[in-house]
């Protein structure tokens, strides 16, 4: 009994390090099954590539989305002198917080 009891905890502590290792690799069960015969070189190599294609279709939404923002900003440069046109065509802007005056009230003081 005695003899059991320290390889059973070495095979509980080596099946704890499987576990820890498939969590920090974000490894499924599918994908432990398999590679679970393969070598930890692989299964290290394995990793790496899937960190890649993960980090390449990052980087490639993080292009798409700055191409948006370019194009958003160039929209809102373009509203910008559209309004910058229309206000010198109109005359300046009058604030809505101050009353109107009547022209004869204007024109008196």
């Amino acid at each position: 009994m005695e003899r059991k009891r320290p390889s059973s905890r070495a095979a509980w502590a080596q099946s704890m390090d499987a576990c820890d290792q498939v969590r920090s690799e974000g490894i499924s069960l599918s994908d432990l099954r398999v590679i679970a015969p393969q070598s930890d070189h692989e299964l290290h190599g394995k990793a790496d590539h899937r960190r890649q294609s993960v980090i390449l279709d990052l980087l490639k939404a993080d292009h798409q989305r700055q191409r948006q923002l370019v194009e958003a900003l160039k929209i809102v440069k373009s509203l910008k002198a559209q309004m910058i046109e229309l206000q010198r065509q109109q005359g300046p802007a009058k604030d809505p917080a101050e009353p109107e005056l009547p022209e004869e009230a204007s024109s008196s003081s």
